[in-house]
């Protein structure tokens, strides 16, 4: 294991970020600095944050979910990725207020909260725009109702739904009932990756996220990386590209990947995350800096989309997967 892991963030690296971008700077002083909401410069870093044209930018980008209707799940530039962002950054729910609110009005009977998806007759046997939700979105309205707090009961059910919804291998490839046996281009008793690793960024959120639906989960992850050479998933492969740290955390890559296993204390020491870890942290400057190998168009202008110059944010994302796995480092 990299001899940085497990540790405090070293100073230069400290100022680096606090110098750099608000969102970076506010996200470094309350994640990394472990300043309290009340802080004085913590208010005003915020404050800034809001009033950064880019970010005033990605706040009306937020607040048009959600449309346009959902195409491919993998679009950077749709709404739900605005809001996700929003959520990475600390952007204030009451700035979010109208999606938020939408996001609650569409619960499913079942439980899982519905997006507006453009169906396919091709694929789903319907053709037309429906409230309808899937495995690899569902999860991620319901990370942002965990983390912005919104409707406790809905919200509840969605999160039992998901957690009853794991099995021996992890999360299958799975759909509103309105749309019978469809899913996606793989084997039905195969494991999903991105509806797995989506639902343990939602699981990540519990008061108590170490439970056997998040085991699996992560197991599912974890074996996928170990067999990477043996077979491709709903065709997700573990390949170059998924090597490329890149920003937003979206889709399948190693960034997303790494990020939300290090929330689950029990894989920190397992050899398998610790080589996915280190295979990220070869991908840094010799002053620690991580900058993307790949990006998504639809955000350039950030930091994070420039494969030039390292990334304060990208910087920050890593440094705080570091600070979590400090408690069970040896090094």
């Amino acid at each position: 294991m990299g001899q940085q892991a497990g540790r405090t963030p070293a100073t230069d690296t400290i100022h680096w970020l606090l110098a750099s971008n608000p969102w970076t700077r506010y996200r470094t002083l309350v994640d990394l600095c472990e300043r309290p909401a009340d802080d004085a410069e913590v208010i005003g870093t915020r404050q800034v944050l809001h009033e950064h044209p880019l970010v005033q930018d990605l706040i009306a980008r937020a607040n048009r979910w959600p449309e346009p209707a959902l195409k491919r799940h993998n679009d950077a530039a749709h709404s739900l990725c605005a809001l996700t962002v929003c959520a990475d950054m600390g952007i204030d729910a009451r700035v979010l207020a109208e999606p938020l609110q939408r996001i609650a009005d569409h619960a499913s009977p079942e439980g899982p909260y519905r997006s507006r998806l453009q169906l396919y007759k091709r694929f789903t046997g319907r053709e037309g725009v429906e409230w309808l939700w899937m495995a690899c979105d569902a999860p991620s309205l319901l990370y942002l109702a965990l983390h912005y707090g919104i409707a406790p009961v809905t919200t509840q059910r969605a999160l039992s739904h998901l957690v009853n919804s794991a099995t021996e291998n992890g999360y299958r490839c799975t759909a509103t009932p309105e749309l019978g046996s469809f899913h996606g281009p793989g084997r039905r008793e195969d494991p999903c990756p991105i509806a797995n690793l989506l639902a343990l960024k939602a699981l990540s959120l519990r008061q108590t996220p170490e439970t056997a639906s998040a085991a699996s989960a992560c197991e599912m992850l974890l074996w996928h990386w170990e067999h990477q050479q043996e077979r491709k998933l709903y065709l997700f492969g573990i390949g170059t590209d998924f090597r490329k740290p890149k920003y937003p955390l979206l889709w399948y890559d190693i960034l997303h990947a790494v990020e939300v296993l290090s929330r689950f204390p029990a894989v920190h020491a397992d050899p398998r995350f610790r080589q996915m870890l280190d295979t990220l942290l070869a991908l840094r400057d010799a002053q620690g800096r991580l900058t993307a190998r790949s990006m998504y168009r639809a955000w350039k202008g950030w930091d994070f989309a420039d494969k030039r110059t390292p990334s304060p944010w990208l910087t920050f994302v890593l440094e705080r997967i570091l600070k979590r796995l400090a408690p069970s480092s040896s090094t």
